[in-house]
């Protein structure tokens, strides 16, 4: 059953928290990964561009070319570029607040809750800590096997890499747990296990990797990505810890 008495304490916590740290990260965005994006998003729109005309150009040729099925490409490729996203600008920024300030009060949830569970108490140094947890949990285990991508990239389905990625999320916060708070040397060792274990399964990959965007764009998009999520973590997880024992 819902402890409301437990959600009405941990509300503001989660709220503040997420709120400023969903910010700082829309900020770190805009001076570090926005700019790589709007980079590889150039070379995107160029490997798009020359995919049309090949298409348009292969819809035009006789039926024995192989017609039919250019124009299968042709027309899947018109639909993609219906699908609608907003305008770079002030539009794109508004979504990009928007969402990440939604991401970071769900991560925030998670947070309290696993603080909770603990039944320790909680500063906002030891809720440093908590957030480097969430830090190995929800982006460095997972980007292991499935690093961050800019657009253009070449991917598996996306079904199957967010298959991966829960299992992989689930797997390590599993690890990291028994690691930390089992007393056991036998849980603890099977907390390695569970550390090991997505890794061992292997993330998903396609078949002929690639992308429109150069390698070396590609590597940039990478660190700064990490180097954002690491100071979004901690801020969450300092703030959290803050809040934690301010209001709750």
């Amino acid at each position: 059953m819902i402890n409301f008495a437990v959600l009405r304490r941990i509300a503001p916590v989660v709220l503040l928290a997420g709120a400023l740290a969903g910010l700082l990260l829309t900020a770190v965005q805009q001076v570090q990964v926005s700019r790589i994006i709007l980079q590889a998003e150039v070379y995107e729109e160029a490997a798009a561009a020359k995919a049309h005309e090949q298409a348009h150009a292969a819809v035009s040729a006789p039926a024995s070319t192989g017609a039919p099925a250019a124009s299968e490409a042709h027309e899947h490729e018109h639909e993609h570029a219906d699908e609608w996203e907003p305008a770079n600008g002030f539009e794109r920024t508004a979504y990009t607040v928007l969402a990440n300030v939604s991401m970071a009060i769900g991560f925030g949830l998670f947070l309290a809750a696993a603080i909770i569970v603990s039944g320790r108490k909680v500063t906002w140094r030891s809720g440093l800590l908590w957030g480097v947890a969430g830090y190995l949990v929800f982006f460095v285990a997972p980007s292991l096997g499935l690093p961050p991508e800019v657009p253009g990239t070449v991917a598996a389905p996306l079904h199957a890499r967010q298959l991966w990625w829960i299992m992989t999320a689930g797997l390590t916060a599993a690890g990291l747990g028994l690691g930390v708070y089992a007393r056991h040397w036998a849980l603890k060792l099977l907390g390695l296990v569970l550390l090991v274990v997505p890794h061992l399964i292997g993330a998903p990959h396609p078949a002929v990797p690639g992308g429109a965007a150069p390698e070396e764009l590609a590597q940039a998009f990478i660190h700064a990505t990490a180097l954002a999520n690491g100071i979004f973590w901690l801020t969450l997880g300092g703030l959290t810890g803050y809040f934690y024992r301010k209001f709750a």
